[in-house]
């Protein structure tokens, strides 16, 4: 690891805090696991609350949005509408002033939710270089519905200027990075998401597990599409008996089920939200992982081009997966680029059955796919390699490099 003083002072700049839970900010703070916390500070547009994933900071910011004011479910365009001509205005005060405050060397840009239209005002005239990282499109149907399309789209077009005016950046995946240069000409350093650790990687080379004497399918983190998960639970359904192990679900994740129609708690189970740790811990107890997205195009910004953590979950478990969804999806074309486990493109819940019956009927399924599991978690997901890219170009920023540059 470098020496501290190589560090530059850094702030990380997006919507959410530190602590938060979800997949986009365990992929930054798995990223920050080396940057030492005295030259770390925060500036966010939600408040924390919880210190439960542990990540220290030097100080921290919040341009704090009222939890009314934050557009869920009721009045979403009228509270959308107070945050981008009312709040801004002041979340962009506060932001110039904990640049005065902190005067970082370099910043690290996440652009999400309502972060986005204070950035855009303030970053492209403060002098200080940042970098970006796009982990979701502001585009996309889900937060069309919410502060509607028109606004959304206005989003968009902000993150996408803060990218192209980045000095360094990167993104979720392979088909975003691709989208992303075609549209604004800006290239990326790599692929940013979440990395299996050295030890992760040491741990699936040493050895397998051994026969499961119960087949656990694992499903961790929020369920996007319930219709979908609902459809792979009928497909079990059809075939539970005649498997020759017991098979259970297992949720791991903030949010419960169990009110749901298709929830079944006689042989489902909800672990609740684990540190990283545990839950790989867990993991390693089951026998498959389940990553599905949507079967349909309609939302193509985000199936194509967004990529489930738990994948890499999975992966990081020595677990094969489940990839269910539509053929030119992201999850699935990586699924398809490495034997991991079963892919599964088809909506029809007997053509489902039929793909997962032999494949939990093989007793020794992380056998079966191991090897392609080493391979895809070497290739793709080196955590520490991600890190070194990302460490490197927020030094050469920090320094008044530009990384494009072959002369940096």
């Amino acid at each position: 690891m470098s020496k501290p003083e190589s560090f530059p002072r850094l702030l990380v700049a997006t919507e959410f805090p530190p602590n938060a839970s979800g997949g986009g900010p365990a992929v930054v703070r798995q990223m920050l696991r080396d940057w030492p916390a005295d030259q770390l500070y925060w500036w966010s547009c939600l408040p924390e609350t919880t210190t439960t994933f542990g990540q220290k900071t030097a100080g921290q910011a919040v341009a704090a949005i009222p939890a009314k004011l934050y557009p869920h479910q009721r009045w979403c365009e009228q509270k959308s509408w107070v945050l981008e001509n009312i709040w801004t205005h002041v979340a962009t005060r506060q932001l110039r002033s904990t640049l005065r405050a902190v005067q970082p060397d370099v910043i690290w840009v996440i652009p999400h939710g309502w972060s986005i239209p204070p950035l855009a005002r303030v970053l492209p005239g403060a002098r200080i270089p940042w970098h970006v990282t796009f982990q979701d499109y502001m585009d996309i149907d889900s937060y069309a519905v919410r502060y509607g399309v028109a606004r959304s789209r206005r989003l968009s077009a902000a993150a996408d200027r803060l990218y192209a005016e980045a000095t360094t950046r990167d993104a979720t995946s392979h088909p975003m990075i691709a989208d992303l240069l075609q549209r604004t000409g800006a290239p990326a350093a790599q692929m940013l998401h979440a990395g299996i650790e050295k030890e992760d990687l040491a741990w699936l080379e040493a050895g397998l597990a051994g026969k499961p004497d119960c087949l656990r399918i694992a499903h961790a983190g929020s369920i996007q599409l319930e219709s979908v998960f609902a459809l792979f639970v009928a497909a079990l359904q059809k075939i539970r008996a005649r498997l020759p192990v017991p098979v259970t679900l297992e949720f791991f994740g903030n949010h419960s089920y169990r009110s749901r129609s298709w929830f079944d708690a006689t042989w489902m189970n909800e672990r609740g939200n684990l540190p990283t740790a545990q839950l790989t811990a867990a993991l390693r107890e089951c026998a498959w992982g389940f990553s599905p997205m949507a079967l349909t195009d309609e939302d193509p910004r985000y199936n194509r081009l967004s990529f489930p953590t738990k994948f890499i979950s999975y992966l990081a478990a020595g677990l094969p997966v489940i990839t269910l969804g539509h053929p030119e999806s992201s999850v699935v074309k990586m699924a398809k680029a490495y034997d991991v486990g079963v892919c599964i493109t088809s909506a029809d819940v007997d053509k489902i059955s039929a793909q997962l019956a032999p494949a939990l009927a093989d007793a020794q399924p992380q056998k079966t796919y191991i090897e392609e599991i080493r391979r895809c978690a070497r290739t793709e997901f080196d955590a520490v390699r991600m890190r070194r890219i990302l460490y490197d170009g927020l030094r050469q920023s920090a320094a008044g490099a530009n990384p494009s540059d072959p002369a940096a």
